[in-house]
C-alpha cells in the first residue's frame, strides 16, 4: 500500500494590522473582531488532523486554537513570518518615500529589509523547519503559519511552478499537499495533488 502523506497549510486569521494593511512579520497583532469571527465561521470544515503544527506568534497559535479546539499546537519559530525590520507595523503610505523600501519594492526577492531579514534568508529558514517537519511519522497533519511561508512552500512543492506572488492565499485558508509515497516527499520532489482547504470543489495542479 502507497505511505501516502498529506500535509495542509494554513494561514492564520485576519489581525488589526492586517486590516490596516500594515507589514507584519515578527511583531505580533492579535486576530481582529472579523478575523475571529471567520475562523470560528471555519470551525469543523477541516478534518481531525493527527497533528497540528504552529508558527510560535500568538495570531498562528490563537488560530490554530479556534479551528482544533481539541489540539495543542506543536510550535516551531522557522515557521515564522519574514522579518520587516524597520518597517512592522507601518504601511506602504507611510513608507513610500523611504529609498530602502522603494528598492526592496523593486527587487523584494534580492534586497535585504533594514534590520530584517531578505528574501533568500527566509527562504533558507522556512526550508529547515520545513526539513523537521517532514520528520513526522504521521501521514496527514497540518501547519499553521504565514502568508509567506506557504507561498514559499508552495514555490518549491506544488505539483506546476507559479512565482511566489501569484499564490494567493486567505485567511483562515491554505492548500493540502499530497505525496504518492513518504520517500518522494523526503527527496524533495514537488507534490502529486495540490488542493484548497477547506475543500471548495477547484483543484490546482
Amino acid at each position: 500500500m502507497a505511505d501516502i502523506v498529506a500535509i495542509t497549510l494554513l494561514r492564520h486569521g485576519l489581525t488589526v494590522a492586517n486590516e490596516r494593511k500594515a507589514y507584519l512579520g515578527w511583531t505580533d497583532s492579535p486576530l481582529s473582531i472579523e478575523g475571529e469571527k471567520e475562523i470560528l465561521d471555519l470551525r469543523g470544515s477541516y478534518p481531525q488532523y493527527e497533528k497540528i503544527f504552529s508558527s510560535d506568534l500568538s495570531r498562528c497559535v490563537e488560530t490554530a486554537r479556534l479551528l482544533f479546539p481539541h489540539a495543542v499546537p506543536i510550535k516551531n519559530p522557522l515557521f515564522r513570518e519574514m522579518n520587516f525590520g524597520s518597517w512592522e507595523g507601518r504601511t506602504y503610505h507611510e513608507l513610500k518615500t523611504d529609498g530602502d523600501y522603494l528598492n526592496w519594492l523593486e527587487r523584494p526577492m534580492e534586497e535585504l529589509v533594514p534590520g530584517g531579514e531578505s528574501y533568500p534568508a527566509f527562504s533558507e529558514r522556512v526550508n529547515n523547519g520545513w526539513k523537521q517537519l517532514i520528520a513526522c511519522k504521521d501521514n496527514r497533519f497540518a501547519l499553521m503559519t504565514h502568508g509567506g511561508v506557504i507561498r514559499d512552500l508552495l514555490v518549491r512543492y506544488a505539483p506546476k511552478e507559479k512565482p511566489f506572488f501569484e499564490w494567493g492565499i486567505s485567511h483562515g485558508r491554505g492548500y493540502e499537499l499530497i505525496w504518492e509515497d513518504r520517500n518522494s516527499l523526503r527527496r524533495g520532489e514537488r507534490c502529486t495533488l495540490l488542493q484548497e482547504a477547506p475543500i471548495m470543489g477547484k483543484l490546482n495542479g
